[in-house]
C-alpha cells in the first residue's frame, strides 16, 4: 500500500493512506523522541497507561530506535521547511524484472519501497532528483529544499537500505552485485513514479550511484550534478607514501581488519545503545557547529539534525553493509569511475567544497576522458557537506551548471565568489 504524508508547514501533518486517515501532532522535545498514535486501546482511562508503557518500552530498549522513529524525526527535521510537501513509499517490487534475486536474496518476498519527498514547484519546472550520500538520508538536504523548489520541482529520496526505505537484509557478496542493488533499485523507483525525464543530484557515496545509473540508464537523464562525489580513483593510482606507511603499521593493519570485516558506524552507534544519541549530538555540534567551514547550524537545526541522524544510523543495518565491497580502506574505490569516463552520455557537472577532503582532482582526470560536456565548480566555505556548510553558495553552483534549462543563450560567467576548474 503506497503512503502519502502531506506536510504543509505546520505543527499538525496529515498522514493518509488509500484506506484510512489519521491526523499525528508533530512536536519537537528531545534527541530520543518516540511517536505516538490513537488505537482503541489508548482510548479514555486506558490511554495514558498505554503511552507512558510505550516510553517505558523505548527507554529500557537498547536501541531507542525504529523505522516509524525515521519518519517522526523527518517530518520534525522538514517543519523547518516552509515550501509544502509530500512523502511517499514507492514501491519497488521485490526484485528487478527477469531478475533472480529479490533485493537481494532476501529471505522474503515482500514487495520494498523507496521513501520519497516531493515538494511543491511551479508547473513545468524541471525535474531535479536529490541522492545522499552514506550513513546519510535525504533529510541533509533541509536547508536546499526550499530555495530549489523555487526552481525545480524537488524530488528527494532516501536510498534503498537507508532512512525511511526498506531495509532489506544485504546479503550482497561481491562489487557488482552491490552496484546492481543501489542502480536497479533506482531504476525501479523511477518507473514507479513514472519519470521521463530529470537532472540527477547526487552526493559523495550518492554522487557515486548516480554516475554508475548514469552509465547504464542513460536514456532518461538530461544533466548529471555530482557533488563531492566518491569513487574516481582506485587504491593503487593515488595510494600516497604516507598512507602506505600507515597501513604497514600495526594500527594501520587493525583498522584495515575492521573495515574488511565490514565495520560500519551505524554499528559502532547501536552497539553503544542508549549512549549512542550522545554520540550523535557531539558529531553534529562540532562538525556543523563547532568545526564547521560554514554556516553553523543555529540550535534547532542542530537539535533536529542530531534526533533525524540518530534514528537514520542506528536502525536496522542494511544498505549500509555496501561499504567494503564499494571502497576499500581509505576510500578507494574498487571499481574506479574514472575507467569509465569515457563511456559518459550524460552532461555532468562537479561541485566540491574548497575544503570537501574528497579530492577534485580524479574530476579533472575524468574530465580529460569524457566526450561530453563538464564543468567542474568549487564553492568557498565548505567541506564534504557543502550543502549545508554554505547553502547560498551552492545554490549558486546549481543554478549556474543548470542555466541551460532556465536561460538558453545565458552567460557562461562564473557567479561571483565561485570558481571553476
Amino acid at each position: 500500500m503506497t503512503t502519502l504524508l502531506q506536510t504543509k508547514s505546520s505543527s499538525s501533518m496529515a498522514l493518509q493512506t488509500q484506506s484510512s486517515s489519521m491526523a499525528i501532532q508533530t512536536q519537537s522535545s528531545s534527541v530520543i523522541q518516540t511517536p505516538e498514535e490513537e488505537t482503541p486501546r489508548t482510548k479514555g482511562k486506558g490511554k495514558k497507561k498505554s503511552l507512558a508503557a510505550s516510553r517505558w518500552a523505548t527507554v529500557l530498549r537498547w536501541i531507542p530506535t525504529s523505522t516509524d522513529h525515521i519518519i517522526a524525526a523527518e517530518k520534525r527535521l522538514l517543519s523547518l521547511v516552509k515550501t509544502p510537501y509530500t512523502q511517499e513509499k514507492v514501491s519497488i517490487g521485490s526484485g528487478p524484472q527477469g531478475s533472480k534475486v529479490k533485493w537481494f536474496r532476501s529471505v522474503s518476498n515482500e514487495p520494498r519501497f523507496i521513501n520519497t519527498v516531493t515538494f511543491e514547484s511551479k508547473e513545468d519546472s524541471p525535474t531535479l532528483v536529490m541522492v545522499h550520500g552514506y550513513g546519510a538520508s535525504q533529510g541533509f538536504f533541509f536547508r536546499n529544499f526550499e530555495f530549489l523548489s523555487k526552481h525545480f520541482k524537488v524530488i528527494a529520496i532516501d536510498q534503498l537500505g537507508w532512512g525511511g526505505s526498506s531495509r532489506p537484509d544485504f546479503t550482497c557478496k561481491s562489487t557488482e552485485e552491490t552496484e546492481a542493488w543501489f542502480i536497479d533499485s533506482l531504476e525501479e523507483w523511477r518507473k514507479s513514479v513514472n519519470l521521463s525525464s530529470f537532472i540527477l543530484l547526487g552526493h559523495s557515496f550518492g554522487g557515486y550511484v548516480a554516475a554508475k545509473y548514469a552509465l547504464k540508464y542513460p536514456k532518461h537523464l538530461q544533466h548529471l550534478i555530482l557533488v563531492g562525489t566518491a569513487g574516481f580513483s582506485s587504491e593503487t593510482e593515488h595510494r600516497s607514501e604516507q598512507f602506505s606507511k600507515f597501513r604497514s603499521t600495526w594500527k594501520g593493519a587493525i583498522i584495515n581488519h575492521l573495515w574488511e570485516s565490514n565495520l560500519t558506524p551505524s554499528k559502532v552507534i547501536r552497539g553503544l545503545g542508549p549512549w549512542g544519541p550522545d554520540l550523535v549530538r557531539k558529531y553534529t555540534t562540532n562538525r556543523f557547529g563547532t568545526y564547521s567551514s560554514g554556516d553553523v547550524l543555529n540550535e534547532e537545526e542542530s537539535k533536529l539534525l542530531t534526533d533525524y541522524v540518530y534514528h537514520t544510523l542506528a536502525t536496522k543495518p542494511s544498505g549500509e553493509l555496501c561499504l567494503k565491497y564499494i571502497f576499500s580502506f581509505g576510500a578507494f574505490a574498487r571499481s574506479p569511475l574514472l575507467n569509465s569516463a569515457s563511456e559518459w552520455k550524460v552532461p555532468t557537472s562537479f561541485i566540491y567544497g574548497v575544503y570537501d577532503w574528497m579530492n577534485y582532482e580524479g574530476a579533472v582526470e575524468a574530465r580529460k576522458k569524457m566526450n561530453v560536456p563538464c564543468d567542474i565548480i568549487r564553492v568557498p566555505k565548505g567541506g564534504h557537506f557543502v550543502f549545508v556548510d554554505n547553502p547560498i553558495g551552492f545554490h549558486s553552483a546549481v543554478m549556474y551548471v543548470c542555466r541551460r534549462f532556465f536561460t538558453p543563450s545565458a552567460s557562461n560567467k562564473i557567479p561571483e565568489g565561485l570558481s571553476s576548474v
